[in-house]
């Protein structure tokens, strides 16, 4: 039996997926703004990976007055963030006919899922993998807000996939097309669950749709796992972590996840993916060479410039 199934109403039916761990001091905020959007017909499915907190009792106390039904939750595989959120999209029996990434210390504005599925309803194809993301607007701890994240305008591409996420997965809604894909692919090993989302959709000849309005606060404070990276101090870090050898990393994760849904990915995609793999062990001339071939790009002036210098010290 379905954990979701689509519903036969006016509106699409979206299945919100939540990763939870030891988040009570901010969930409860997020669940009420769940209850207060627009678009009314979505279930909640929420994947504890073990919190120690009371976490669970918060979403029970939240929850009480939900209709019957709207709210799941079940144990995560207690193995990162990353695999939380995967183990929900790679889930077969979990449907609907849209589906949001959620996190459990933001703020959905009223109109967040409204936005996205009318997005997609009117520009996907239902055989097309596609994803609708964005903005965020940074906020303290109180949900003050302070900035919004960087607006990219360049398009968003298998080249730019492969060397940046360009949108955090709370902004996230995809179609069921997009689902099934990831199904498809299977728990890979690959840094963000985000990342890996703009990586597949794009490397399958799907779309991802980027929207310069922001419609989530999102919660800086010192327990989130991911922040934003829009200060100077950040920046520098960034570049730090390049010499270091992180962003390298991350490429040999994501390399290995995307020989993993290789058969998923289209010939061109292939043929950029396997230039990209050669060019990161070549010599130092050629690294440029097939830099310029291959056509990566990162939305920032500032990111290619890292991009450049990690070229350099051959840290791709």
């Amino acid at each position: 039996m379905s954990i979701l199934t689509p519903q036969s109403s006016i509106q699409p039916s979206v299945a919100i997926l939540m990763g939870s761990y030891n988040g009570s001091k901010y969930i409860g905020q997020q669940l009420e703004s769940f209850a207060n959007q627009t678009h009314a017909n979505w279930r909640l499915v929420v994947s504890d990976d073990g919190s120690t907190d009371d976490t669970l009792a918060q979403i029970e106390k939240h929850t009480q007055a939900w209709a019957p039904g709207q709210l799941t939750v079940r144990q995560g595989p207690r193995q990162g963030f990353c695999h939380n959120f995967l183990s929900m999209a790679c889930d077969t029996t979990l449907q609907a006919d849209m589906y949001a990434f959620s996190d459990q210390d933001d703020v959905w504005l009223p109109n967040k899922l409204q936005v996205a599925v009318e997005h997609i309803q009117q520009h996907a194809r239902p055989e097309q993998p596609y994803v609708y993301c964005g903005r965020t607007t940074y906020v303290r701890d109180n949900l003050k807000p302070y900035e919004q994240s960087t607006l990219f305008v360049y398009p968003r591409s298998f080249r730019n996939a492969l060397i940046q996420s360009i949108a955090g997965g709370n902004t996230m809604v995809f179609n069921q097309a997009a689902k099934k894909l990831i199904e498809q692919a299977g728990m890979v090993p690959t840094v963000s669950h985000d990342w890996w989302l703009y990586q597949l959709i794009t490397g399958a000849g799907g779309r991802v749709f980027y929207d310069e309005k922001s419609y989530i606060l999102y919660r800086q404070h010192a327990q989130a796992l991911v922040g934003g990276n829009t200060t100077i101090a950040a920046r520098f870090k960034r570049i730090f972590l390049v010499f270091q050898g992180r962003f390298e990393a991350w490429t040999d994760r994501n390399i290995l996840a995307l020989n993993q849904a290789r058969d998923l990915l289209t010939p061109e995609s292939r043929e950029i993916f396997d230039l990209f793999v050669r060019l990161r062990h070549s010599t130092l001339r050629h690294r440029f060479r097939m830099l310029e071939v291959c056509g990566l790009y990162r939305q920032t002036w500032r990111g290619t410039i890292s991009l450049i210098i990690a070229a350099v010290f051959k840290k791709i």
